[in-house]
C-alpha cells in the first residue's frame, strides 16, 4: 500500500511539473511526422497481465512494420530527429506516468515488454512478473540497453529479491543521472533482442 501510495504521488507531481513539456512535444511530434504523437503498445505486467504502455511516438509512424520491425538500434532510420532526442532524454516515457496511476506500472521495477518475449522466459525469468513494472529500474541503472538481454533479466530479478527503500532511493537517483546523461541507449553490437519487441 505505502509503494502504490508512493507511486500515485510521484506520478501526480511529475505530470503536473512535466505537463508544459509534455504538451509541447504532442504539438510538435506530428508536425515533424504525420500520424498520433503517441504510440501504444501491448505489454505484460504484473502477474503475466497485460496492459497498453503509452509513450511519445519517436519513429515514422508504421515503424513497426518497416525494417527491423519491433527492434531498434543505434541510427535507426525510423527515429525521427526529434524522436533521438525524447529518446535521449527519456520525455518520450514521460506517458508511462499515466499508466502508472491507472495501476499498470510503479516508478520503479522491471521495464515491461512484450507477450512474444516472455514466452521465452525460464521458470526462474518468469519472476520478473511479480512486481509491477517500473519506468525505471535497477536494469536501468546499471547499463540500461547496453546490457545482453538476458543480463538485464538478472539485474531485475535481483532488485525483486532485494527491493527495499533504500535501493529504490538509489535508483532515483542514479536514474537521473542516467537521463541526464543520455547513456546506454542502445546496444554497440544491435538491440539486445531482435525478434519480438522494441528495445526499450
Amino acid at each position: 500500500m505505502l509503494r502504490r501510495l508512493f507511486d500515485l504521488a510521484v506520478a501526480a507531481a511529475a505530470l503536473v511539473i512535466t505537463s508544459p513539456l509534455l504538451l509541447l512535444a504532442l504539438i510538435a511530434v506530428p508536425l515533424e511526422s504525420r500520424g498520433s504523437p503517441i504510440f501504444r503498445q501491448r505489454r505484460v505486467g504484473l502477474d503475466g497481465r497485460e496492459f497498453e504502455v503509452i509513450k511519445l511516438r519517436t519513429m515514422v509512424s508504421g515503424a513497426e512494420n518497416l525494417g527491423a520491425g519491433l527492434a531498434v538500434a543505434e541510427n535507426d532510420d525510423r527515429i525521427t530527429r526529434l524522436g533521438a532526442l525524447l529518446r535521449r532524454s527519456s520525455v518520450d516515457e514521460l506517458p508511462n506516468l499515466i499508466n502508472v496511476l491507472r495501476g499498470e506500472m510503479a516508478i520503479i521495477g522491471p521495464r515491461p515488454t512484450v507477450s512474444s518475449q516472455v514466452e521465452q522466459y525460464t521458470p526462474r525469468q518468469l519472476g520478473r512478473l511479480a512486481v509491477r513494472p517500473g519506468i525505471t529500474g535497477w536494469a536501468q541503472v546499471n547499463g540500461r540497453a547496453g546490457l545482453p538481454w538476458d543480463q538485464r533479466i538478472e539485474l531485475d530479478l535481483w532488485y525483486i529479491e532485494n527491493r527495499s527503500w533504500k535501493l529504490d532511493r538509489q535508483i532515483l537517483r542514479r536514474s537521473f543521472s542516467t537521463v541526464f546523461g543520455g547513456e546506454d541507449l542502445y546496444r554497440e553490437d544491435g538491440p539486445a533482442w531482435t525478434e519480438h519487441g522494441e528495445d526499450e
